[in-house]
């Protein structure tokens, strides 16, 4: 919750069962030969057709345009992206928050994949309570940009004009701090799971 924008995208809260996220990530590789874009924490990221992950350059607004990765039907995501690791060209082994676009080489990079974590994020706006159970997305496409290189976190925000169609999220509650109640905040944080369609991973479609 906040009075003020400081979007964050996507940041790991807990199970959609209740449990404790215990941090928990699987490895996947970026493209030896480089990716032509940052990747940031926080951010979307699916499998290529060479099976290499790739930024998800996508808001998730809907099943086909804007589905993630773009221009494709609903294939999915693989997650959300949480730092990777590379040697540099001194040899030495970096532990990065962000993916430095052009980073050749051997890039191992950690990604939430489960789609049952769900996550808290900021919108672009306030997000009254009987919007719960309604879809969000982001309120702009991922890329290369949206995210600081000085953090390495991602700064995308998710649309406050909630959707009863198909959307990437699903609105299953309020970030909340004791004594103060999120709803009615300028730039409300919700707490959001990924809908089926929209994480490769609850999707019978190959990859």
């Amino acid at each position: 919750m906040a009075s003020t924008a400081a979007p964050y995208g996507l940041r790991p809260v807990r199970r959609a069962d209740g449990m404790a996220y215990a941090g928990s990530t699987n490895t996947y590789l970026i493209d030896p030969a480089g990716l032509a874009s940052n990747i940031f924490t926080g951010q979307v990221v699916h499998i290529n057709t060479s099976g290499y992950l790739a930024l998800s350059t996508a808001t998730g607004a809907d099943g086909t345009t804007n589905a993630f990765p773009a221009g494709t039907t609903l294939t999915g995501s693989i997650g959300v992206f949480v730092g990777c690791e590379y040697v540099n060209a001194q040899g030495q082994t970096i532990h990065s928050q962000y993916y430095p676009s052009g980073t050749t080489g051997v890039v191992r990079c950690k990604v939430i994949d489960d789609p049952a974590v769900m996550f808290a994020a900021q919108c672009n706006g306030a997000v009254a309570q009987s919007k719960l159970g309604e879809n969000t997305f982001f309120a702009a496409a991922q890329s290369t940009s949206t995210g600081s290189t000085a953090t390495g976190n991602s700064t995308s925000a998710l649309t406050a004009t909630t959707v009863n169609t198909t959307a990437a999220f699903r609105i299953m509650g309020f970030v909340v701090v004791p004594g103060r109640s999120a709803i009615g905040d300028n730039f409300t944080d919700v707490l959001v799971r990924f809908n089926p369609g929209y994480h490769s991973l609850t999707n019978a479609v190959g990859l």
